[in-house]
């Protein structure tokens, strides 16, 4: 996972970028509407990223690439974070997120140029496991590709914590909700730090280096803090427990071959729920890979299912990657 500063000559605005906003139960949320090649009516991908992530850490690439390959795209900062409005600031909560999805969609179906009739989700990281939810939940959505995607919390979490801090972290979710039910603000924690051991959300040394590097490099928004709420949200989280109820959408699950943020074995046994049609892909590198060196390679596959199943009809997939 490279990332040089030469990248940033690359980030421009292109021409069938424009900017937009939506209300999603009270909230403004901002974002980008990408038009596809060619004009005319196109189905539309509704994107959003990952946990504290803001849009200008690589969607704009993805938005591109699947523009450029005939798709709408919807691409939005998540409540609390970025652009978008929403109070405490980097509070991350799953449900009011999978939530925004849907409300996306909606909007995304009054977009110039949308077809309402194809609609698409892309997700990644946490967000990967939202849209596992979404078209579990929300027959609109006629495909869908899952990134890396969180499938199961609560082994996640005992992942990355390790096991003789869980209890201290516990201890200090439920001091955080005394606190707040006392009136005092939100407790807040890195999103990464570069010393794994310090209190963080994320504490992989990949993740420190993907979210500093990448805001330094082109995202200026992205904050490095969260509440410790996030965190605990994030343990509870089982997007995994909605992939047999997705068929008969269908559904690409791409996993990373060496991913220890959303551990390989924990997606690919997830993945064994889902119902036909249904693809496992698994890409080279670490979780971070396909957002940079692996980006290619990602971003190629994402847009031939979608092109499949929104511009091709819907023929029979097969389960293997």
């Amino acid at each position: 996972m490279t990332q040089t500063l030469d990248e940033k000559a690359q980030v421009a605005v292109p021409d069938n970028r424009t900017d937009v906003e939506f209300d999603s139960d009270g909230v403004t949320l901002r974002g980008w509407y990408y038009r596809a090649s060619g004009g005319g009516t196109a189905p539309t991908i509704v994107m959003s990223h990952g946990f504290a992530a803001v849009k200008e850490m690589y969607l704009d690439k993805y938005a591109e690439a699947f523009s450029a390959g005939g798709l709408n795209v919807l691409v939005y900062d998540n409540r609390n974070l970025g652009a978008s409005d929403g109070q405490p600031r980097g509070e991350i909560t799953p449900w009011q997120q999978i939530d925004d999805y849907r409300n996306a969609i909606t909007y995304a179906e009054t977009l110039p140029g949308s077809d309402s009739d194809r609609i698409g989700i892309w997700g990644s990281s946490y967000s990967g496991g939202h849209v596992l939810v979404v078209a579990a939940q929300d027959r609109r959505v006629k495909c869908v590709s899952a990134q890396v995607p969180v499938v199961d919390g609560d082994a996640n979490f005992r992942q990355l914590v390790r096991a003789d801090f869980v209890g201290g972290a516990r201890d200090g979710f439920n001091a955080d909700r005394r606190a707040r039910f006392n009136g005092e603000a939100p407790t807040m924690i890195d999103v990464v730090n570069k010393d794994p051991m310090a209190p963080s959300a994320l504490p992989t040394p990949d993740s420190y280096e993907w979210f500093i590097g990448t805001h330094e490099l082109r995202a200026p928004s992205y904050v490095n803090s969260c509440t410790l709420r996030s965190v605990e949200r994030f343990a509870e989280y089982q997007p995994g427990a909605y992939l047999r109820l997705i068929a008969p959408t269908p559904l690409l699950m791409c996993v990373a071959s060496d991913d220890v943020l959303t551990p390989t074995k924990i997606a690919i046994d997830g993945f064994q729920e889902a119902r036909e049609p249904k693809k496992l892909v698994v890409l080279p590198g670490g979780h971070f890979d396909a957002y940079v060196n692996g980006f290619e390679i990602s971003s190629a596959m994402q847009l031939d299912w979608f092109r499949q199943y929104l511009l091709a009809g819907a023929p029979a997939a097969s389960g293997k990657g």
